[in-house]
């Protein structure tokens, strides 16, 4: 499958935790950087994840916003 999405990353689900509607995901990708996301509960379903899943990272947005101390 070809996407327009730039931002793909090659990743495997470290971990899924499931509540009443979403899902959080965490992902370790591989240079072994961690990236967490949150999705519905039936999309993790429908996607079968589970630890060890490999999964591409898709990023695209409009805004991405930073913070330092």
């Amino acid at each position: 499958m070809r996407l327009s999405t730039r931002n793909q990353l090659d990743g495997t689900v470290v971990s899924v935790t499931k509540g009443e509607a979403m899902a959080v995901v965490r992902i370790r990708l591989t240079g072994g950087d961690e990236i967490t996301s949150s999705i519905t509960r039936d999309a993790a379903e429908d996607l079968g994840l589970n630890d060890g899943s490999p999964v591409k990272v898709l990023i695209k947005s409009t805004e991405v916003s930073l913070g330092v101390e």
